[in-house]
């Protein structure tokens, strides 16, 4: 399983780092590990729920308080389309390395 820095997110996401930060004190279940040094370390689980907090927030017009209700309502159905839900992530997650390899080869990088 890939992990992410905080950096790395701010990147793939266009999330500042310091939102990042806060809505890990007020969205149930986003708690990204930290390593020994305290460093963030963000899952590709992770990263869905940032996308879609994003899409809910500066898309649909949520407050911070709708979607976190919405997250919770959603939740609750998960297991109805675990399946597909799944799958999504695994293609996020491939799409999501490739971004990175890119990201690396355009600055000069060693493939």
């Amino acid at each position: 399983m890939a992990t992410f820095s905080i950096g790395d997110v701010e990147k793939i996401t266009g999330i500042k780092a310091h939102i990042l930060r806060y809505w890990e004190s007020v969205i149930p279940g986003f708690a990204p590990r930290k390593d020994i040094g305290g460093r963030r370390a963000y899952t590709d689980r992770d990263l869905d729920l940032i996308l879609r907090l994003k899409y809910l927030i500066c898309q649909k017009k949520f407050t911070i308080e709708g979607a976190r209700s919405q997250l919770i309502a959603e939740m609750s159905h998960y297991d109805a389309h675990a399946a597909t839900l799944t799958e999504i992530r695994r293609l996020r997650s491939e799409l999501t390395a490739l971004y990175l390899l890119v990201r690396k080869h355009r600055a000069g990088g060693e493939l």
